[in-house]
């Protein structure tokens, strides 16, 4: 019975969350596609420019954030509101404070890139980009505490009717920037802003509604960001070193169209690991290891079968798939060679990437952050590299590297997770909300008793000026 109850829950989570997924993620097959009409360089130097921004800001934010998952998750299961409404306040301060010296160095990007050994018209379009994806910036600093502020509680479909409503107007303002005021690939980096704010406008509302009914510090941020942006980072690094190839317009571009088909295969063990993060907060949170315990094997099953079927998906399109995005002769071969390499990588990626989410749900992200380190660092890119320049694979070789990495990763991640103890993540879950509903009242009462002696010293004040 149980198995059937924590299928259903996870089900229920993870559907809405893959759908608004989809939707969010078309928005970059939606722009790759008006600059692939743009022309070879624009799609190369646009890819390059999204990958540099998803990496080095999105994937910053989006990791920030995850830290707010074991405090909202367990504090829903334990009905601590007060936690909730103050985790979500401090960390869409803190994510926009962290936009800022990002977006500084957007802005100044174009040496970086030349210095890196790139191409100089890639780099001239990708710094136009960049420029107009400031804004993108800004509006992911609201969305993603939103995002987890509503998940945690089980709320899924707001987001997923907002991100209906955005994507349909996507093409719309691609059409009106790109095409009718002739902005070329700014025009693309604009639009993907305008979609965000407009998802962002539609959560506000219910959000509103949201703080009258529930009233933490995100000590789980730094460790969560670090674990999430060391594996993006490993896609810019993928970017960079194809840059270094023969022919860098093709690779560059090739790559591009590779991690955008990589972002499209990780929205199911995206959606799964979420799932498992949430109801195995609200287990622990509520005091129940042995439901948390059948929710991570519920969940990893399911990952293995979504990677093994993704693995069969992109195998058997891989003469097919690039020329969604371009005809290009090179680019398509490229392409066609290193898909049954990533379909491979998604059966080790899928079952890992769950296993992320328990370590989420039980406030462990220094443990993903190690072997992340581990496994992309130390195992995957020095294969990469190897096999690359080394034994003059070429753009093949990188997803060789990325192969070993994910393998790797999952291997530590299940060792990981077998030696969980479960009765302790209870008590740790426990120690952790009761903590943070510490920290919430002492600064409440900071708070009524400074404006307490805002009062007392304006009566005093008008007292002097009576007298």
């Amino acid at each position: 019975m149980q198995v059937g109850e924590e299928m259903a829950s996870l089900t229920k989570i993870a559907c809405p969350i893959v759908m608004t997924s989809l939707l969010i993620f078309s928005r970059s097959l939606i722009s790759m596609w008006f600059l692939s009409h743009l022309g070879k360089v624009e799609l190369a130097g646009g890819a390059l420019a999204m990958g540099f921004g998803n990496i080095t800001g999105v994937s910053v934010l989006k990791g920030l954030s995850v830290g707010m998952d074991p405090i909202c998750g367990q504090a829903f299961g334990a009905k601590r509101w007060t936690v909730l409404s103050h985790t979500f306040q401090k960390m869409f301060c803190l994510l926009t404070a962290v936009s800022i010296p990002i977006a500084v160095a957007w802005l100044n990007i174009e040496p970086v890139f030349l210095r890196l050994g790139q191409d100089p018209d890639i780099t001239r379009v990708a710094k136009s980009y960049m420029v107009f994806f400031v804004p993108e910036l800004l509006a992911q600093a609201m969305l993603h505490p939103l995002r987890t502020f509503l998940r945690t509680q089980g709320l899924t479909s707001p987001l997923t009717i907002s991100a209906i409503i955005s994507i349909l107007l996507h093409p719309l303002f691609n059409y009106v920037f790109v095409v009718r005021m002739r902005l070329g690939v700014e025009g693309v980096a604009v639009a993907m802003a305008f979609n965000t704010m407009n998802i962002n406008v539609g959560l506000l509302d219910l959000l509103c509604g949201r703080f009258s009914a529930v009233g933490g510090r995100c000590f789980l941020a730094a460790p969560s960001a670090i674990s999430v942006c060391l594996e993006y980072w490993w896609y810019e690094i993928m970017l960079f070193l194809c840059g270094l190839l023969g022919n860098p317009k093709a690779s560059v571009s090739a790559m591009g169209i590779m991690i955008q088909t990589t972002g499209l295969l990780y929205v199911v063990p995206f959606a799964i690991s979420t799932a498992i993060a949430t109801r195995v907060g609200h287990a622990l949170g509520g005091g129940q290891p042995t439901r948390a315990q059948c929710t991570t094997v519920i969940g990893l099953i399911l990952a293995v079968a979504y990677g093994l079927s993704a693995a069969v998906f992109v195998t058997a399109l891989r003469s097919v798939w690039g020329k969604m995005f371009t005809d290009e002769p090179e680019i398509l071969g490229l392409i066609s060679s290193a898909l049954p390499i990533l379909g491979l990588c998604e059966i080790g990626n899928s079952p890992q990437t769950a296993a992320c989410g328990v370590l989420t749900g039980t406030a462990r992200p220094k443990d993903g952050a190690r072997v992340n380190l581990c496994a992309f660092y130390i195992v995957g890119l020095p294969v990469a590299v190897t096999s690359t320049f080394g034994f003059k694979v070429g753009f093949c070789g990188l997803w060789y590297g990325m192969l070993a990495a994910q393998i790797t990763c999952l291997v530590m991640m299940l060792c990981t997770l077998i030696r969980t103890d479960w009765e302790h993540q209870v008590k740790r879950a426990e120690a952790l909300t009761a903590a943070a509903a510490d920290r919430s009242r002492s600064e409440e009462e900071a708070i009524h008793t400074e404006v307490e002696n805002d009062d007392d010293l304006e009566i005093g004040l008008l007292q002097n000026t009576n007298d």
